[in-house]
């Protein structure tokens, strides 16, 4: 029976450009496993959206001068571009800055509150009288008072690593300029997460047996040594979801505690947007749904502990005052966080142009060798490296020689001498059995493997039966073989045929662009995948463009059909030879 999978990817900052660190971190193994999911008829939804709210856009839209909704909307319009580009297939990608966001949301903290997991409480935090308001902790800079460095953060120095408390550090001022600063009192409500604690525990323990090592190991050790402390879930800013309490107008919902659940409030958009209002609730209410996550592993606390601990605490509550009736939602399921991806051995940096841009890269890269690359290494136990060296090699060395190759070369061969036509074989040998049964055996490792999320392992499974395919050929032979037997060249020819058809599906969640242009070569009509597209959505808020992806029917993870007779169309080569002179050109654009 199909199974409903949610594929919840990580929310992006609407403060920078998606960088390829930013991609394989969370994006590209979410699409990979959705599109493996719909190969095999599975019910998916890819959602996510641009984290549009939190001091990280205010401060970027300060810096510009610009109001925050034109800077969120910016950095939006080049979210989605990326995810065309490079084939992330959202069913919803969209916005925390929507009226259907706002409601959840606020429908979420009425329910914590209403079952008793909030609490009020006054604290000091820094005011600016020129401005006539508290500036928020990212706005205030001052000296460390651990390390003396003179750039810290208020709640955090870069330098020494320590997290601070903002109101002790010396020397303070604002990042805008806003004159003299002054501790004042302010109040706030915060989750009472400790009530939670042994809930959240035996989540964690419950899904021990699949979760990363990694993700377990953090999220469980943190909870034994420091517990689930309560956190302040507003802040005292005017860009962002107001607090949904009589008096307190001129706060909002802290970022942290609101874009999480975008993961909900994304699945009940698309699901309204659609023919069928209520299809959210077959992956949010439904106890056999399963729910994947994909972030980094900066963010591995907030959806292991604090995001359930939110879904747990709200309840049926959440139900009750959102849609009128009553039932626990969903809990996640896997949370395969991934670790970080450097560059040429140093961290990415942004503000250094230390970085390998998405929307730059594209430009003159296709989109699968990138994607290869991303997977291959991406860093999913540990931090990996991006080395230009290395992507010209795999490129040149896996990709092309390997893969691209084979298909071509065997195609070509069919085109040139049956006519394009796939020839009979007659009775295949044990020669050629002994392929097909090796190759098709890889819809059970290759997709072992992706439904437990090891894309790495995966891939080298399609890459090693791949090479399987190549050995047969060069044991075989058919350019040999049409010279004294064509009909021994033909059983080649067909056999190698067939195990390439089997293995474009193995790729396709990898590599979705050429495997579906050799799709089209093997002479087959309806596409591998459906079609993604943009279109504008309005609201109260306004308008904001969204992503959606229209699906196929009877897609298969299984090998195809391809008989003798069926006619081929003219073949070419699916990847470009890379030139090793890239490397020098690449490198030199680093850091200016």
């Amino acid at each position: 029976m199909p199974e409903n999978i949610l594929i919840a990817i990580a929310w992006p900052y609407a403060n920078a450009e998606i960088h390829v660190g930013n991609l394989t971190g969370s994006h590209l193994p979410g699409d990979i496993v959705a599109r493996y999911h719909r190969l095999k008829g599975n019910h998916v939804l890819m959602v996510s959206g641009t984290d549009s709210h939190g001091t990280p856009v205010s401060l970027r839209a300060d810096a510009e001068g610009k109001p925050v909704e034109s800077i969120y909307k910016k950095f939006h319009e080049s979210f989605l571009q990326v995810f065309r580009s490079y084939g992330i297939t959202y069913d919803l990608f969209t916005s925390t800055h929507t009226e259907n966001h706002f409601k959840v949301s606020q429908s979420i903290f009425l329910a914590l509150k209403e079952n008793g997991f909030m609490f009020k409480q006054k604290s000091m935090q820094w005011y600016s009288p020129d401005a006539r308001k508290f500036l928020p902790d990212r706005y205030v800079e001052g000296t460390c008072y651990i390390c003396g460095d003179t750039n810290a953060r208020s709640d955090q120095c870069d330098k020494c690593g320590n997290v601070l408390e903002p109101e002790k550090i010396l020397n303070p001022r604002a990042k805008t300029g806003d004159g003299a600063l002054e501790l004042r009192e302010t109040e706030h409500y915060y989750m009472d997460l400790s009530k939670l604690e042994p809930k959240v525990k035996e989540f964690l323990r419950e899904r021990a047996s699949h979760m990363r090592d990694t993700v377990l190991g953090e999220s469980l050790g943190k909870i034994e040594a420091e517990g689930l402390l309560p956190r302040p879930i507003t802040r005292d800013l005017d860009w962002g979801i107001p607090v949904p309490v009589e008096g307190w107008d001129d706060k909002c919902l802290y970022v942290w505690f609101e874009a999480v659940i975008g993961y909900l409030s994304a699945a009940i958009e698309w699901s309204r947007l659609g023919d069928d209002k209520e299809s959210w609730r077959e992956w949010w209410l439904n106890p056999d749904a399963r729910q994947f996550y994909f972030i980094g592993k900066d963010n591995i606390f907030f959806h292991t502990s604090l995001w359930p601990a939110q879904l747990m605490g709200a309840g049926g509550q959440f139900l009750k005052i959102f849609a009128e009736e009553e039932k626990a939602l969903a809990l996640p399921y896997d949370i395969p966080a991934n670790q970080f991806m450097n560059l040429e051995g140093q961290k990415i940096s942004g503000s250094r142009n230390w970085a390998i841009w998405c929307l730059d890269a594209i430009t003159r890269y296709d989109a699968d060798a990138l994607r290869y690359y991303l997977t291959v290494n991406m860093p999913e136990n540990k931090d990996s490296d991006w080395d230009w060296a290395e992507f010209v090699a795999r490129n040149n060395n896996e990709l092309v020689a390997n893969w691209g190759n084979l298909a071509n070369r065997v195609l070509s061969f069919i085109y040139k001498h049956w006519e394009g036509v796939l020839p009979d074989p007659g009775e295949l040998r044990a020669v050629d059995t002994a392929l097909l049964n090796a190759v098709e055996a890889g819809f059970e490792s290759v997709g072992r493997e992706l439904d437990a999320v090891h894309l790495r392992a995966a891939l080298q499974e399609t890459l090693r039966l791949s090479s399987e395919v190549n050995k047969y050929l060069d044991v075989c032979a058919p350019w040999f073989e049409i010279k004294t037997d064509k009909n021994l060249a033909a059983k080649s020819v067909f056999t190698s045929l067939k195990a390439i058809d089997a293995l474009k599906i193995m790729f396709a969640p990898f590599l979705p662009f050429s495997s579906e242009k050799l799709h089209t070569y093997l002479g087959y009509s309806k596409p591998l995948f459906g079609e993604q597209y943009q279109e504008m959505v309005a609201d109260s808020l306004g308008e904001h463009a969204v992503l959606k992806y229209r699906g196929v029917e009877g897609l298969q993870w299984k090998p195809g059909d391809l008989r003798p007779g069926t006619l081929l169309r003219q073949p070419a080569a699916l990847f470009k030879k890379l030139d090793e002179k890239l490397v020098d050109e690449e490198r030199s654009r680093l850091g200016k």
